[in-house]
């Protein structure tokens, strides 16, 4: 009895280890422009050139696959982005100054020298980080993003000289939404206090793993791990481009202003010409020439006493012509 237990507990935990190494997800996040390395994990036998390993991605669960690695070598499916592509000596894939493109899942399979499959696929998810800052003539915003494979499975949120920003804050406020953060100011505190902008850092946690990684805004490198010292990481941090801050002008607003000013200028022009053409067409619509209206009475005879007893009153003839003339002709016979 104890042994057939002995047994069936020996299966569970080979079974659970199995399952730990073969069914675990790896997610990496990058700033964007930064590199990154994403591990071919369930490696069954040493790879010395990587010529069994295929490198393939999805953009999104429902989108189609594409090789990008294949047996080693980069597929012409990677022609347009083969040049930030690199395959390391343990088989990891290398991609240089990640994009937005990039995001996605990229699963590392191998293959046996007869062209068949071996063991699990290994997937890596790979999100992207993006800070950027608008900039007004009142107001300075500060915005951070992930995109991820899939539904969001990140938290994001702003840190001043690495505290939170309650909503309740008197000179900044702060929104939150999946995936996204937002912390604004005034645009006085960006022009009066140097440095201002390097006190605040995005904060990003991964649900999955529970990583935490800070991203400055200023000065530009890539994002450390929470509780890292960075001093002792500066070497490692790879500075990418500068940071954008998308400048909103008041000459600009004062442009646009101009042109909606103009636009509806003209729109009320365009009414009041059509009103005055449509009364003028309805004032010009005059009645149709009055019909010729012929009217024969003849008069019955009149008996007359005297020398005109026996004279009879001609037929008289009335014509109405031309309503519209100012008088009507009478011819009597």
């Amino acid at each position: 009895m104890f042994g057939f237990t002995w047994i069936h507990i020996s299966l569970f935990l080979v079974t659970l280890l199995y399952l730990t190494v073969e069914g675990k997800d790896v997610y990496v996040t990058v700033r964007d422009g930064d590199q990154a390395s994403l591990p071919c994990g369930n490696m069954i036998n040493d790879q010395e050139k990587c010529d069994s390993i295929t490198w393939i991605y999805s953009v999104s669960q429902n989108s189609t696959s594409v090789e990008l690695i294949t047996l080693g070598q980069t597929s012409e499916n990677a022609k347009l982005k083969s040049d930030r592509l690199s395959v390391t000596t343990n088989c990891s894939l290398v991609i240089k100054k990640v994009t937005s493109e990039d995001v996605g899942r990229y699963t590392c399979r191998q293959f046996d020298e007869s062209g068949q499959r071996q063991g699990q696929d290994a997937p890596v998810y790979l999100s992207l980080i993006t800070v950027i800052g608008h900039k007004s003539s009142k107001t300075v915003m500060l915005s951070c993003f992930v995109q991820t494979y899939g539904d969001c499975r990140h938290t994001v949120r702003w840190l001043h000289q690495d505290n939170d920003v309650g909503k309740d804050h008197k000179d900044m406020r702060t929104s939150q939404s999946d995936c996204s953060a937002t912390i604004s100011f005034k645009t006085s505190y960006y022009e009066e206090k140097p440095g201002y902008l390097a006190s605040f850092k995005c904060e990003v946690t991964n649900k999955n793993d529970g990583e935490v990684q800070l991203c400055n805004f200023t000065p530009l490198s890539s994002c450390r791990k929470a509780g890292v010292n960075p001093s002792k990481t500066s070497g490692e941090l790879k500075t990418t481009t500068s940071p954008t801050i998308i400048s909103t002008t008041q000459e600009d607003c004062s442009f646009l202003n101009y042109v909606m000013l103009v636009m509806r200028v003209a729109e009320l022009l365009l009414i009041t010409v059509i009103t005055v053409v449509i009364i003028r067409a309805q004032g010009n619509k005059r009645p149709p020439d009055a019909i010729i209206v012929l009217n024969s009475v003849k008069s019955p005879p009149v008996t007359r006493s005297g020398p005109e007893a026996n004279q009879v009153q001609d037929e008289v003839t009335v014509n109405y012509e031309n309503l519209r003339s100012t008088f009507a002709s009478v011819k009597l016979h």
